[in-house]
C-alpha cells in the first residue's frame, strides 16, 4: 500500500519534541533549522507528504510512547552561548531514546507471543487430558433430548416436526399420526422422513384441515422404548366464511370421508378455444384400490362457483380419467378452472385457465356476443335481464342491445325493445303470469348485429339493488406488466377511482412495432391482476386495461411500457468500481467489479482504455480481451496519475464503457502491510447466514499474508464491525447469525506479520434471502451401487447453466470424483473414499441468480458411509441389465432383467404393487441360467398394469433386486405400443399399407401421393378420397402392382385438404391418411420449388409497350413458392412501378416505364427450404440501352397501332340487292389525326359521281350512295381508310339480282352472275365511333421497325385473296372486328390492285433479335 516518505531524523525529532514537551522555544528553532538544511535533498518528498500523514505518525509515535522510559529532570535555563551544544546533545539524546523505545516496543511483542503461546499449549493439554477421562458410554435405553413441538398453521403450507434422540445402540424411531404409522409411499409427496446426527423430523407438505392431528415419534432400541407427542392444528384462513380462498381459486369445501388413496398424473394445462367449438379438460389419476362402481368424488370449479352438470358442461370419472367437456363453447365458460379430488389423506387438485375468443362475426366488424345473461323476477308480470358486455378492439364502439325472449318448450324467439338499450339492463314487461321465458341478448353497434349470448337459465328472485349506479366507471390507473414465463406475463393494475358497479376488467395486449390490440380475456375477469398467456418468445408486448359495468365500457387505461417476452441476449451493462490494487512506480494492477446485467450470458473479454489525467485522449491498453477482472498495466510513469476505463464483451457484443475511474497516482507501494483483497463475491445465501469470498491481494508487503479479517455493515450504513474474531486463512468465510431479508455490505483486510493491510473496497449489498426453493446438498451412499455420494438439485437453472463442484472452494484433484448431471439434479460420486477426501465441499449454478450450498464430509461420517457402502456391495447378485420391458408382437409385453452369472439354484419373484405375481393364463415367468436372464411376459396388457413392478433374486447367499416405474406418460408409451402392436397384428390378416400415404414431386413437377398395399387379391377394392368426397382418377388403381399412386399435376393450394386410401375385400379393409396442409403442405412446395429452381433458365428480357420485363422460365410456377426478386441486392416488392407475378411456366417481374435507376444487377431467388437458387441478369450499359430503346420503338409501335385509320364497324362481308334499288354502303371510321377515306370497286378507284355518289362527314362517317342499282353495279367494293400511322382495307361484295330471281349465293371477292336483286334495307344512321380498342402487350417473335415500307406497284392481274366471311349482313349492319392477321403494303396511287380485307399496313422487320428465348 501507498506511504509518503519522511526522513527518519524528522520522525526522530518530532517525537522526541513530543515526549519531552520542555519550554526550550530557541533549543526547537535551532533543532528545526537543522533539519530544514539536512532534508534539502529531500525537497522533493517532502512536498509529496501531507499533513494528514505526519498527524497520523504523530498519533502512532504518541502511542508507543505511552509508557515513558524514564522521567527526564528538570534543565535549567542556559545561555545564548550553551544553545549550540545544548541542541547537539539533545539531539543525540533523542536518537537513542526512539532506539530505546523501539527496541521496548519489538520485546514487548515478543513477549506477548511467547505468553500466548504457552497459555494455549496449556488449554490443549488439559482438554486432551479430559478427553482421556471420559469414560466410553453404556448401552442405555432412548431418551429425547429435544422434544417434539406443537403447531398452528394455515392451510396449504408446509410443517416441520423435529426431534433429537439419544441411546446406545443407535434407536430406530417411526412416526405415527394418532395411533397409525406413517408411510410416506402411500401418499406420494405428502409425508417426508429425514434422520441425520440423531435429529430426526417428519415434513408434513401442504397441510390440509385432515391433517389435524396428533404426530408422535417412537424411538426403540433393545434397551427400551420412549415417545414425543405433538399437536398439529391446521386452521381455515380468516375470512373462509365468505372467501376461503385465494383469488381466482377454488374455494374450500366441506371435507368428505374417502378410503381412496389418489394421486393425480398429469391434468390439462392453459387451454384456448373459440365460441361455438368444443373443449376438454382431462385430468389422468391412480385410484387405489381401483373400483368400477365406487369412483372418487370429484369436484369441478370455475373461478370460485361449483360446476354441476349441464347441457354446456359435461362431468365425467371413471376409468383413471377425470373429465369435463365443453360440446359447445361460449364466453361464459372463460375461466380458471380447478379439479378438486377427494381422498384418503384429504384433497388433491390442479388449476388452469381456459380462455374463449369470439367466433367469427357474420358480418365483418360486428361485435362479439354479451355474457353472463341473467334473469330475475321483480313481481307478476314483470323481469329484469342484465348481462355483462363484450370486449371490442378493432370493432366500432357499442351502441346498444336487442333483447330476445322465448317461452320455455318453444323455438321462436321474439325481440322485446324497438330500440337498442344502451345500458347492461332491461325491464321486461307485460309477459303472462304463469308463463316461464329464456332471454338471449345482441350487441349492436355500426358495423352491424352480433351473435346471440348464451340463453339465460330462467328466472329466480331478484335481489335488492344496493343503489342505482349511472355513467360507466373511470379508467383503471396505472398498468405494469412483469415477465412471467417465455410464453405469457404477469399484468396488474390499479383499481379506477370510479367503479360505478364493477363487473370486470378487459385486458387487451398489442405487439411492439404493429397497431393491433388483440383481447387476452373474452370474459370480464374481476381481479385487478391477470397472467396473460400465448405470447411470442422474443416479442416485446404493451397492454391496457378498460373497466366494465352495466353501463359499458370505461376508457382505455394508459398503456403500460413495453415488455420483453423472453429476452434475448444483449451486450452486458459497463464494468463498476475500478481500484488499483498494487503499484510498483512503473506499472499498476488494476481490478474491478463485473457488469450488474451480464447480458444474458458469459462474460468472455474485458477491454480497456487508459489515459493521463490530464490528457483527453484514451489510449487502448490491450487489444485482445482478457478473461480475468485483474490486470497489470505496465510502461507507466512514476509520479504521473492515470485515469482507466473498461468495456465488457460477451457473445453478443461489447457493451458501453465504465465511467472513468478517479485518477490514480503511480507511486511505488512500500508499505509493509499488504495491499487490499478485492473481488469480494457471495455464496450459499440463506435467510440466516452466507458465505463471503474473495481474491487475494496482489500486493504482499513486507512478507506473505498469513490471514484475513472480515468486516460487514448494513446497507446505507458506514459502521462496519467485524466478524471474524481472529483472521482466517482461508480466502472465504461463512458469515452467521444475518437478518433474514437484510442487506449488507462487506470489507476484508489481509493480514502479514507486519500488520494488518488497507481495507478492500466495499462489496456490492446482498439480501440474506434464500432463493425460493433452495435445497442443501444430500450426502449418502447409493443403495445400489454403495457409492459414496453428494447430490444438488437446483431450485432454477438456464439452459446454458452448469454444475460447478470445488473442494474448500478449489478445483477437485483429477480422479478423486465423478460428476454425473442430469436436468435439475447433479451428483458428485467419491471414486475410492479416504482420509483425503474429508473436507468442506460446494457447488455452485452458473447462469442463475447465486444457486449454490456447500457440505463438509467429517472423519466420523465418512466412517459410517464405508460401513454402509461395503454392507450394500456385499453380497449381492451382480446384474447385467435392470429390470426393463419390451413390446412384442401381438402386444405382448415381456419384463426382463439380466444376472451377469446366475446358478441353477437360482430362486425369484415378480412383485406387482407390492403383490407377488404367479405363472397364470395370460401370464407367464422363465428363467435362463446360461444367460443370466430372468423374465415374464404379460399377453394382454391393459390400463390395470399400471404400478411398479420389481424382481427379486435370490442366488445362494447373494441377493438383489431391481425395480420399474411403469405409471404416467411411460405407463401411457408403453400401453400405446402394446394396442399398436395388437392392431397391426389383426391388421395385416387382411388387406393393408405396407408404407401410409406420402408424397413426391417428379421431373415434370407432378405431385404424386404414393402408397404401398400387401395382402391384397383381384377382388380388392381400391379408392381415392379427399375432403370425405371420392376423387376418380383418369387411371384406376391397380392394388395388385403393390403401389398406388394419385398424380396431382399443378399443384397449387386448391390441393389444401385431407387426402384418404382405403382398400377393403372380405379379408378386412385397411384405410391411410395424409393431411396436405401445414408442414406438409409447406413440404411439398418445397420439394416443387427444389426441382423448378433447378431448371429455371437464367433471367431473359422481353420488351413491352408498358417497359421491361425479366423473365424466368422453369418448369413449373406457382405464387406459393418462396420466391423473391432482389434489385442491387436489396429485395423489390411488387408496386405500380415494379410487376411481379408469374404463370405455370415462368416468373416474371415487370419494370413499368423505366429511367437510369432502374439500371443494375437483377436476381431471381427460389428457396426450397433449404437451398436457394438464384438467376441473374445485368440490365445495366448496353444491355439497358438496347431495351431501352426497344421498349422506346414498341411504345411507338402501340402508339401508332392505337391511332391508325380503321374502319369500327357498320359494313357486311356481303350484299345482295334487287335492280331499280338504292344502296348505301355506310361505315364508321377512326384515326387520329383523321384518316383519308378512298373507295374501289373491283380494285379501281370510284369516282363521287349522281350514280354513285361518295361521302365523308364530320370525319367519322363514309358512305358509298348508289341509286338505281343494276346488275353492271355487282362486284367487289372496298374501303381503304388510312392516316400517316397506317391504315385498313374493308371488302364488300355487292350482288343484284332481277325481280323475281331469288339471291343469289355469292361469296366474299366474288361476283355473282347476274340475277334478278332483291332490294336491300335502307341504310341506317352511322353508329358513333367506338374508340379504338386497347392494345394488348404484344410477344413478337422479331421487332418491327415502325417506318411505314413504300408502296408497292399494281400488279397487272390481282388474285383476290380467299377470305371466307361470315354469314352475309344486311347493308349498314356492324360486322365482327377483323383480326390483324394480314399484311398489305401501303396505301398506293389509284387503280392500284385491293389488298385483302382488314389488312394492316406492313412494317419492315428489324434485324435485332428478340429476348424471347426458348422454353427448355
Amino acid at each position: 500500500m501507498p506511504t509518503t516518505a519522511v526522513p527518519i531524523r524528522q520522525q526522530k525529532q518530532k517525537i522526541h519534541a513530543k515526549s519531552l514537551q520542555h519550554e526550550y522555544l530557541s533549543s526547537k528553532k535551532v533543532v528545526e533549522h537543522h533539519h530544514h538544511s539536512h532534508s534539502h535533498s529531500h525537497s522533493h518528498a517532502v512536498r509529496k507528504s501531507s499533513s494528514q500523514s505526519v498527524k497520523k505518525e504523530q498519533a502512532e509515535a504518541k502511542t508507543a510512547m505511552a509508557e515513558p522510559a524514564y522521567t527526564v529532570p528538570a534543565f535549567k535555563e542556559r545561555s545564548a552561548d550553551d544553545l549550540p551544544e545544548y541542541a547537539r546533545v539533545a539531539l543525540r539524546c533523542g536518537k537513542e531514546l526512539a532506539e530505546l523505545q523501539k527496541e521496548l516496543t519489538r520485546m514487548k511483542t515478543v513477549t506477548h507471543t511467547q505468553v500466548s503461546n504457552i497459555a494455549l499449549t496449556r488449554e490443549v493439554q488439559e482438554m486432551m487430558s479430559v478427553k482421556r477421562k471420559i469414560p466410553v458410554p453404556a448401552d442405555k435405553a432412548p431418551e429425547f433430548l429435544v422434544a417434539l413441538r406443537g403447531h398452528t398453521l394455515w392451510e396449504k403450507m408446509s410443517v416441520k416436526l423435529f426431534c433429537t434422540v439419544a441411546g446406545t445402540p443407535t434407536p430406530i424411531v417411526q412416526w405415527y399420526k394418532g395411533d397409525k404409522p406413517i408411510d410416506p409411499l402411500s401418499v406420494p409427496g405428502k409425508y417426508k422422513i429425514e434422520s441425520k446426527y440423531g435429529v430426526h423430523s417428519l415434513i408434513i407438505s401442504r397441510c390440509m384441515l385432515s391433517d389435524t392431528a396428533q404426530y408422535s415419534a417412537v424411538a426403540t432400541n433393545h434397551h427400551g422404548k420412549a415417545s414425543s407427542k405433538a399437536t398439529v392444528a391446521v386452521k381455515s384462513p380468516p375470512g373462509a366464511g365468505e372467501l376461503a380462498h385465494l383469488p381466482g381459486s377454488a374455494p374450500i369445501t366441506p371435507t368428505h370421508a374417502s378410503k381412496l388413496d389418489v394421486t393425480l398424473l398429469d391434468a390439462f394445462g392453459v387451454t384456448f378455444g373459440t365460441e361455438g367449438g368444443s373443449a376438454k379438460l382431462v385430468a389422468n389419476l391412480v385410484v387405489v384400490p381401483d373400483l368400477p362402481n365406487l369412483p372418487p368424488e370429484v369436484l369441478w370449479f370455475r373461478d370460485d362457483r361449483l360446476l354441476a352438470p349441464s347441457k354446456w358442461a359435461e362431468i365425467a370419472v371413471g376409468g383413471g380419467v377425470a373429465s369435463l367437456t365443453f360440446p359447445h363453447l361460449n364466453k361464459d365458460d372463460e375461466g380458471l378452472y380447478t379439479v378438486r379430488i377427494w381422498c384418503k389423506s384429504g384433497t388433491v387438485e390442479h388449476s388452469a385457465y381456459l380462455f374463449v375468443k369470439d367466433a367469427a362475426p357474420a358480418v365483418a366488424g360486428a361485435p362479439g356476443a354479451p355474457m353472463d345473461v341473467k334473469a330475475s323476477d321483480a313481481s307478476g308480470a314483470f323481469v329484469m335481464v342484465t348481462w355483462k358486455p363484450p370486449n371490442i378492439t378493432t370493432e366500432a364502439a357499442i351502441t346498444g342491445y336487442f333483447v330476445d325472449r322465448r317461452e320455455v318448450g318453444h323455438t321462436t324467439w321474439i325481440q322485446c325493445n324497438d330500440a337498442p338499450v344502451a345500458v347492461c339492463k332491461l325491464p321486461v314487461e307485460g309477459l303472462p303470469v304463469g308463463h316461464s321465458y329464456h332471454f338471449r341478448v345482441r350487441a349492436v353497434n355500426s358495423a352491424g348485429i352480433s351473435a346471440p349470448s348464451r340463453r339465460s337459465d330462467g328466472v329466480s328472485a331478484l335481489h335488492t339493488a344496493a343503489g342505482e349506479i349511472e355513467g360507466v366507471p373511470s379508467a383503471p390507473g396505472q398498468v405494469v406488466a412483469t415477465r412471467n414465463s417465455k410464453s405469457s406475463c404477469f399484468v396488474q393494475w390499479d383499481p379506477p377511482k370510479h367503479p360505478n358497479g364493477l363487473m370486470g376488467y378487459y385486458i387487451d395486449a398489442c405487439q411492439v412495432g404493429t397497431k393491433a390490440w388483440v383481447p387476452c380475456n373474452h370474459r370480464p375477469y374481476k381481479h385487478p391482476r391477470f397472467v396473460v398467456h400465448g405470447l411470442t418468445q422474443g416479442e416485446s408486448y404493451t397492454f391496457r386495461v378498460q373497466a366494465v359495468n352495466a353501463y359499458g365500457l370505461s376508457e382505455e387505461s394508459q398503456e403500460s411500457d413495453a415488455l420483453f417476452i423472453d429476452a434475448a441476449l444483449t451486450a452486458p451493462s459497463a464494468p463498476r468500481d475500478i481500484v488499483m490494487v498494487a503499484c510498483d512506480g512503473a506499472s499498476m494492477t488494476l481490478a474491478w467489479k463485473k457488469p450488474k446485467n451480464c447480458g444474458g450470458t458469459k462474460i468472455k473479454s474485458y477491454y480497456v482504455d487508459m489515459r493521463e489525467a490530464s490528457h483527453i485522449n484514451w489510449h487502448e491498453v490491450n487489444t485482445g480481451g482478457i478473461k480475468e477482472r485483474l490486470l497489470k498495466v505496465e510502461n507507466l510513469t512514476a509520479g504521473v496519475a492515470y485515469e482507466f476505463k473498461i468495456q465488457a464483451g460477451n457473445l453478443a457484443g461489447v457493451g458501453p464503457a465504465s465511467e472513468a475511474s478517479k485518477a490514480l497516482l503511480c507511486e511505488a507501494w512500500t508499505g509493509a502491510e499488504p495491499g487490499p483483497a478485492h473481488d469480494i463475491s457471495f455464496a450459499e445465501v440463506r435467510d440466516t447466514s452466507l458465505m463471503v469470498r474473495w481474491a487475494a491481494p496482489v500486493y504482499t508487503g513486507a512478507g506473505p499474508v498469513t490471514g484475513y479479517l472480515v468486516e460487514m455493515a448494513k446497507k446505507g450504513s458506514s459502521d462496519f464491525v467485524a466478524v471474524t474474531e481472529e483472521a482466517t486463512a482461508h480466502r472465504y468465510f461463512k458469515v452467521r447469525g444475518l437478518e433474514a431479508g437484510a442487506a449488507y455490505v462487506f470489507k476484508v483486510k489481509a493480514v502479514n506479520e507486519a500488520g494488518v493491510g488497507k481495507a478492500s473496497a466495499a462489496s456490492d449489498s446482498v439480501v440474506a434471502k434464500a432463493l425460493p426453493g433452495t435445497k442443501e446438498i444430500m450426502c449418502g451412499v447409493d443403495e445400489e451401487s454403495g457409492d459414496i455420494f453428494m447430490s444438488f438439485e437446483a431450485c432454477e437453472i438456464a439452459e446454458t447453466s452448469s454444475f460447478v463442484w470445488t473442494k474448500g472452494y478449489k478445483e477437485i484433484a483429477a480422479g478423486r470424483t465423478t460428476v454425473t448431471t442430469e436436468g435439475r439434479s447433479s451428483k458428485l460420486t467419491l471414486t475410492s473414499p479416504e482420509a483425503a477426501d474429508l473436507g468442506r465441499y460446494a457447488v455452485a449454478v452458473t447462469d442463475t441468480d447465486g444457486v449454490s450450498a456447500s457440505h463438509k464430509i467429517t472423519e466420523e461420517d465418512l466412517k459410517k458411509m464405508l460401513e454402509l457402502s461395503y454392507n450394500i456391495r456385499h453380497p449381492i447378485v451382480p446384474l447385467k441389465a435392470v429390470l426393463n420391458y419390451e413390446v412384442l408382437e401381438k402386444g405382448h409385453v415381456r419384463f426382463w432383467v439380466q444376472a451377469k452369472k446366475l446358478s441353477s439354484a437360482v430362486t425369484y419373484k415378480f412383485i406387482f404393487n407390492n403383490k407377488e405375481v404367479t405363472a397364470a393364463e395370460g401370464t407367464k415367468l422363465s428363467h435362463d441360467a446360461a444367460t443370466g436372464i430372468i423374465q415374464m411376459t404379460i399377453e394382454h396388457f391393459t390400463k390395470h398394469n399400471e404400478g411398479t413392478y420389481t424382481v427379486q433374486i435370490t442366488d445362494g447367499k447373494a441377493k438383489n433386486q431391481s425395480s420399474l416405474v411403469l405409471v404416467g406418460d411411460v405407463f401411457k408409451a408403453a400401453l400405446k405400443e402394446a394396442d399398436f402392436q395388437r392392431s397391426e397384428f389383426i391388421r395385416k390378416g387382411g388387406p393393408h399399407f405396407s408404407e401410409y400415404l406420402s408424397f413426391f414431386v417428379d421431373d415434370d413437377c407432378t405431385v404424386n401421393l404414393t402408397c404401398k398395399v400387401a395382402n391384397v387379391k383381384k377382388e380388392t377394392v381400391f379408392h381415392w378420397f379427399k375432403d370425405g368426397e371420392e376423387i376418380v382418377p383418369e387411371t384406376a388403381a391397380n392394388p395388385m402392382s403393390g403401389v398406388c399412386t394419385l398424380p396431382l399435376p399443378m399443384f397449387s393450394r386448391k390441393d389444401h385438404g385431407v387426402f384418404k386410401a382405403t382398400l377393403s375385400d372380405d379379408k378386412g379393409k385397411d384405410s391411410s391418411t395424409l393431411d396436405v396442409s401445414g408442414a406438409v403442405f409447406e413440404d411439398i412446395i418445397n420439394a416443387l420449388a427444389k426441382v423448378a429452381g433447378s431448371s429455371a433458365s437464367e433471367l431473359v428480357l422481353q420488351c413491352t409497350p408498358e417497359g421491361i420485363r425479366l423473365q424466368c422460365y422453369m418448369k413449373y410456377y406457382t405464387e406459393e413458392m418462396k420466391t423473391s426478386w432482389c434489385h442491387r441486392e436489396n429485395k423489390v416488392a411488387s408496386s405500380e412501378k415494379m410487376r411481379i407475378g408469374g404463370t405455370a411456366e415462368m416468373a416474371w417481374m415487370q419494370i413499368c416505364e423505366p429511367n437510369e435507376k432502374e439500371k443494375g444487377q437483377y436476381s431471381i431467388e427460389i428457396n426450397d427450404g433449404t437451398t436457394a437458387h438464384t438467376r441473374s441478369f445485368d440490365l445495366s450499359g448496353q444491355a439497358f440501352a438496347d431495351a431501352y430503346a426497344e421498349f422506346q420503338r414498341l411504345k411507338a409501335a402501340a402508339f401508332a397501332e392505337k391511332n391508325r385509320g380503321r374502319v369500327v364497324g357498320g359494313l357486311p362481308d356481303v350484299v345482295t340487292i334487287m335492280e331499280k334499288k338504292s344502296l348505301s354502303l355506310t361505315c364508321t371510321v377512326w384515326g387520329d389525326p383523321t384518316p383519308e377515306v378512298t373507295w374501289f370497286k373491283n380494285e379501281t378507284e370510284v369516282a363521287s359521281t349522281e350514280h354513285c355518289k361518295v361521302t365523308f362527314d364530320s370525319g367519322k362517317y363514309a358512305s358509298l350512295n348508289i341509286n338505281q342499282v343494276t346488275a353492271d353495279d355487282s362486284g367487289k367494293y372496298s374501303i381503304n381508310v388510312r392516316n400517316k400511322y397506317g391504315g385498313e382495307f374493308v371488302e364488300i361484295t355487292v350482288s343484284v339480282y332481277k325481280q323475281g330471281e331469288d339471291p343469289p349465293e355469292a361469296k366474299l371477292g366474288h361476283a355473282p352472275a347476274s340475277k334478278p336483286a332483291t332490294p336491300a334495307p335502307p341504310p341506317s344512321k352511322p353508329a358513333t365511333p367506338a374508340p379504338p380498342p386497347k392494345t394488348p402487350t404484344p410477344t413478337p417473335t422479331r421487332m418491327k421497325s415502325p417506318s411505314p415500307a413504300p408502296p408497292s406497284p399494281p400488279s397487272p392481274s390481282p388474285s383476290p385473296p380467299s377470305v371466307k366471311s361470315q354469314s352475309p349482313a344486311p347493308p349498314s349492319v356492324k360486322s365482327p372486328s377483323p383480326a390483324p392477321s394480314l399484311k398489305s403494303p401501303s396505301p398506293a396511287p389509284p387503280k392500284s390492285p385491293t389488298p385483302p380485307r382488314s389488312a394492316k399496313s406492313p412494317t419492315p422487320t428489324r434485324s435485332l433479335r428478340s429476348p424471347t428465348p426458348p422454353r427448355k
